[in-house]
Formats: structure tokens, C-alpha cells, sequence
């Protein structure tokens, strides 16, 4: 036999042995299927997570029967146990949102969970004892409620998911965590999108494992559409998760958006809108949104009033 020839003949065993090994006889996952009251035994009961972000929490709630009419009831916050994608491009307050909502969920006694992924621990933590302040709290009387997780200082757990899911599951269970923010997932695929869905479904099914109420920051690219779920990473992240707030900022350079924003050519408007809950009916409108001089969001009226 010739030495090509050989080599063929081996390339060929080896793929035939590798086809053995992948291929096995379908078999049913039992333990994967339930009847309805079965897997109810085992739901949450959803109740509303404020979130410290003034005008947002009213925006999602519950339908009711009572006395044979269906009553809509407003949750008071997110859902509980919802992963939740708060995406938009740079400037439109998503960093602000989580900061908001990790110091009003620790100076109501409750464990957070950090995850920073663009910016050091020491500068993120900083960060949120100005958002305190600017909230009237007293970030002392609180701040171990805290836990940071700087995977933008640490090359292991930014670039290794399982390593970072590691370092997180001790964390939930050291201290005891309900609520886990990581700012941002886009900063986990850089440069390797493409893995994008497999890395957000692997930390969706991490929170759920955990019941965590979590909120994701995406980042946007410029070409993506401003009031869009897109992120980067495509609709990866949109796609996966319970629910997506888009946050967006347009340029007011023209008569007609002077017109329809009542503003003034030249002004900002930021604008805010919940895209899609899967745990709890929403608002559906756009609304505005202002990033005050002390650095807190607020969600406004929608618009057209």
C-alpha cells in the first residue's frame, strides 16, 4: 500500500470511529417531562422587584379574575426570577438603570450581585456610592450588601463562562444572593460573536438554575436600529432572555421631530420602551426618559401624553 493510500485508509477509521462515538440510539429524557401541575409545583410565585428607577415600576403588571372580571394589577417592579436585557447604545443611561438598581435592592437588606465586566471593581464601586447619594442613602450603611465580581480586571473569568459561573455560584451561596446585574454581556463575547447565543443561554439557564431576578446590560452597535431589542451579538441576547428594555437617544435637526418631541432643533431626547416580558404583561409605549444632573434615571410620561 502506497503512503497516501495509507494515510486515507486511516483518516477514514478515525472518521468512522468518531461517528460511532457521537452517534447513539435516540432515547427519551423522562426526568425532562412533566404534567402541567407537576411543573407547577415548582414555579415561583412572581411577585414585583422594584428597581429604585422612578416610572418604571408601574409599567409591568398581572391580569386577575375577580368577580368574573379580569382586573389588571400593577406588579410594583420586574418580575421576580426574570433575566431581564437592558440594552442601547452608549449614553443612554443603561449603566445608570443597574447602579440604580443594586443600591436601592442593598439598602433594602437584600444581597447583590455585581458582575463588572467593563470597568474595575474600585471604579464601579464608586460609581455606586454616587448613585446612593444622588439617592439620598447613606451608601455606608449598606455597601457589604454588595458583592463585586471584577471579570474586567480578571483575564480568567472574562474569557472563561464556566469559570465565571464558578466564581458567581460561590457567591450565591456564601452570601446568600437574590440579584445578580452583569454590566456588561457584550464585554463576555468581544471579538467572538458568533458565540454570542451559546454564552447568553449558558447565564440565562445559570439564573434560572439559581433563581436569580437578574438584569443583563447589552450594548449596541451604531447600525443597529435605535428602538430595536438588537444587540450585539445580534438578537441573541433579546431572543434568550425573559424581557428586553431598549433605551435610545435621538438628535432633535429637524421641524418635525421639534414638532413631535416638543423640543427645542439641538436637543437630546432619550427615549425608553419595554420590549417583550414573558413573565408579566407590560406597557407598551415609548416613552421618555431624563438622566438628571445628579445622575439618576427617571422614566417619564409616554409620548404623545
Amino acid at each position: 500500500m502506497d503512503k497516501r493510500k495509507k494515510v486515507e485508509t486511516i483518516e477514514e477509521t478515525e472518521f468512522e470511529e468518531s461517528e460511532k462515538q457521537e452517534y447513539h440510539k435516540p432515547e427519551p429524557d423522562l426526568e425532562a417531562v412533566f404534567t402541567g401541575s407537576e411543573a407547577l409545583k415548582k414555579a415561583p410565585k412572581i411577585y414585583g422587584v422594584s428597581t429604585g428607577v422612578e416610572g418604571l415600576d408601574d409599567l409591568f403588571f398581572i391580569v386577575t379574575s375577580e368577580g368574573g372580571k379580569i382586573v389588571k394589577k400593577t406588579l410594583g417592579g420586574i418580575p421576580a426570577y426574570s433575566v431581564m436585557n437592558i440594552t442601547g447604545v452608549s449614553d443612554t443611561g443603561k449603566s445608570l438603570m443597574v447602579e440604580q438598581f443594586t443600591v436601592h435592592q442593598a439598602s433594602k437588606g437584600n444581597k447583590v450581585t455585581f458582575i463588572t465586566v467593563e470597568s474595575p471593581a474600585n471604579f464601579v464601586v464608586a460609581s455606586l456610592k454616587l448613585r446612593a447619594s444622588a439617592m439620598g442613602l447613606n451608601f455606608d450603611d449598606f455597601q457589604d450588601n454588595i458583592i463585586l465580581i471584577d471579570a474586567a480586571s480578571s483575564t480568567k473569568i472574562r474569557e472563561n463562562v464556566p469559570d465565571l459561573l464558578a466564581t458567581l455560584a460561590y457567591v450565591i451561596q456564601q452570601y446568600k444572593v437574590k440579584f445578580t446585574v452583569i454590566d456588561s454581556v457584550t464585554g463576555l463575547f468581544e471579538n467572538k460573536e458568533m458565540m454570542a447565543r451559546a454564552i447568553v443561554r449558558r447565564l440565562f439557564n445559570f439564573m434560572k438554575k439559581w433563581y436569580q431576578t437578574a438584569l443583563f446590560v447589552s450594548q449596541k452597535r451604531s447600525g443597529h436600529e435605535e428602538l430595536t431589542a438588537e444587540a450585539a451579538g445580534g438578537y441573541a441576547v433579546g431572543h434568550i432572555v425573559d424581557g428586553t428594555m431598549v433605551l435610545a437617544k435621538e438628535l432633535i435637526d429637524s421641524p418635525f421631530k421639534a414638532k413631535m418631541y416638543k423640543k427645542e432643533i439641538g436637543d437630546i431626547v432619550r427615549l425608553f420602551r419595554i420590549d417583550g416580558c414573558r413573565m408579566s404583561g407590560h406597557d407598551t409605549k415609548t416613552h421618555f426618559l431624563e438622566i438628571t444632573q445628579t445622575g439618576l434615571v427617571k422614566i417619564k410620561q409616554p409620548i404623545g401624553g
